[in-house]
């Protein structure tokens, strides 16, 4: 079996530069219609022009705009690593390794998927906040709140966090990962190249609903994902992969890039299924 690059996008904020950005519009074959005519004349006769209105159900844009608010930006805070040059144990003086303060390592998503208490629960990627010696949350509205780690599983690459629920108002619901079926649309929201680009939608279809990858493949361990052609970015890991009724079926954690033998691969990222995702906050909360 050929083995492929599985890359997890998780990005290091300072690898941001400058960006060619293209535009364009798609049109939604989820929008219901309606016509109106009217008529124009001219000498060459009488035109008539339909003039469409659309009113959208369950489309991408009502989906996003359930899940935005819950959609958070995480950041990984570190202490700043102290290259030594030598001369300080020259002079006598103290070496230290690293400073007290903190900067930003990595930026990636979350969605808060419960709000109780005081508290709203974040799920994310345990690479997004592996190595933390702090942990950042920015919400949709620009606020910065701290978060504490609640638990993790490296093997399922999930980690659930915690965090004052002041700013925090909106929480997502979960869908059933488990009737999912190949074709239907999928969203994904989260912070492709960090906070700058915070709740971007991407859009695409389930490839396959339940993709077993080997430890060869992933070069780490076996695991059960969504495949999506929907692209996921630096930035986009933790964040909801979401249906068109704006539930979260799956939690953006990687994508394949290329083969070992360097084959150029797209539209093929990774999802962990709801269903896994809630096994493991079930888990971790007792």
């Amino acid at each position: 079996m050929k083995k492929y690059s599985l890359f997890v996008v998780a990005i290091v904020s300072a690898l941001v530069a400058s960006l060619t950005v293209y535009s364009g519009m798609q049109s939604n074959s989820w929008f219901q219609q309606t016509t109106k005519q009217s008529k124009t004349s001219n000498s060459a006769g009488t035109t008539t022009v339909a003039t469409t209105a659309y009113t959208s159900s369950d489309t991408a844009t009502t989906a996003y705009n359930k899940v935005k608010n819950a959609v958070v930006t995480v950041q990984n805070l570190q202490k700043a690593a102290t290259l030594s040059d030598g001369w300080s144990s020259f002079f006598n003086q103290e070496e230290q390794s690293s400073s007290s303060e903190l900067e930003t390592a990595s930026e990636g998503s979350g969605v808060v998927y419960k709000i109780a208490d005081g508290y709203a629960y974040i799920i994310t990627n345990n690479h997004v906040v592996a190595d933390s010696d702090k942990l950042q949350l920015i919400t949709a509205s620009g606020k910065k709140v701290e978060a504490t780690i609640v638990g993790t599983d490296t093997t399922k690459d999930l980690a659930l966090l915690k965090a004052k629920a002041t700013d925090i108002k909106v929480s997502a619901s979960f869908g059933n990962s488990k009737s999912l079926l190949a074709g239907q649309q999928a969203l994904a929201i989260g912070s492709p190249l960090g906070s700058d680009y915070a709740t971007s939608l991407t859009s695409g279809i389930v490839s396959a609903p339940r993709r077993e990858l080997t430890a060869e493949e992933t070069g780490s361990s076996a695991t059960t994902a969504i495949q999506t052609d929907t692209a996921i970015n630096p930035g986009n890991s933790g964040g909801p992969l979401i249906n068109l009724k704006g539930q979260v079926i799956g939690i953006t954690s990687s994508k394949i890039v290329s083969s070992t033998d360097g084959t150029s691969v797209e539209g093929m990222g990774f999802a962990i299924p709801a269903d896994i995702v809630q096994s493991f906050i079930t888990k971790t909360e007792k």
